[in-house]
């Protein structure tokens, strides 16, 4: 009797911070780990999240999907992401903390298997400090990509910048006299950064009712 020797199958390594992968190595092993909550893939190096703290991260990631939620209930066509995969191009993969895009007309689109891919009109980063990737290779992909307006926290540093694209480089946006950045992509969408970094989220929210109220008076 002939006995099979059956190979032994192919082990699928784990993915490591600071890995050089292409997208779709990064994929494979990414999908290989179903208890990992978060990996990137920016500028084809792998970054994994460490453990967050609910003051430098937990707390302020709500106040911004409360705001963007807020504003999708009182706009149709657009919809908010909470630490969803995008996929942008051969190299990044990213998993902003928050995302706004438009839904028939914008610039990305949800793939057969639920991702998004192709840069959303608007990405927010919660980042540590000013030495954090997301103002760094995070942000020249997002720029390369086209991403019309990357708003980044930085809790540390109690700041908060607002970028615009415009012919292709990321400028700042800065606060009116009332201390209000308002969007250039989606009308209404008003910002009070001083009450953000404050962490008054009620002011933050009646700012942004009067953004959205504006709308109906400038029809």
């Amino acid at each position: 009797m002939t006995q099979t020797i059956t190979k032994p199958s192919k082990l699928i390594p784990s993915l490591e911070n600071g890995d050089q992968l292409t997208r779709l190595e990064f994929e494979t092993r990414y999908h290989g780990m179903p208890h990992l909550k978060k990996a990137e893939l920016i500028e084809g190096i792998v970054y994994m999240g460490s453990p967050l703290r609910i003051e430098q991260h937990g707390n302020p990631h709500a106040h911004i999907i409360t705001w963007l939620g807020i504003y999708e209930a009182a706009t149709p066509g657009v919809q908010t992401g909470d630490n969803c995969t995008v996929i942008l191009d051969a190299e990044n993969e990213p998993q902003p903390d928050a995302l706004l895009r438009i839904k028939e007309s914008g610039q990305s689109t949800i793939s057969e298997d639920g991702y998004v891919e192709g840069a959303p009109e608007l990405i927010v980063e919660i980042a540590a400090s000013t030495v954090s990737i997301d103002l760094r290779d995070k942000q020249r992909a997002y720029q390369r990509n086209q991403v019309q307006e990357y708003l980044v926290w930085r809790v540390y540093d109690q700041q908060f910048d607002w970028f615009r694209l415009r012919g292709g480089k990321y400028i700042k946006l800065q606060p009116d006299e009332q201390g209000i950045i308002k969007s250039e992509i989606y009308p209404g969408l008003w910002l009070d950064v001083n009450a953000l970094l404050s962490g008054n989220l009620a002011k933050v929210l009646e700012v942004l009712q009067q953004g959205i109220a504006s709308r109906k008076l400038n029809c």
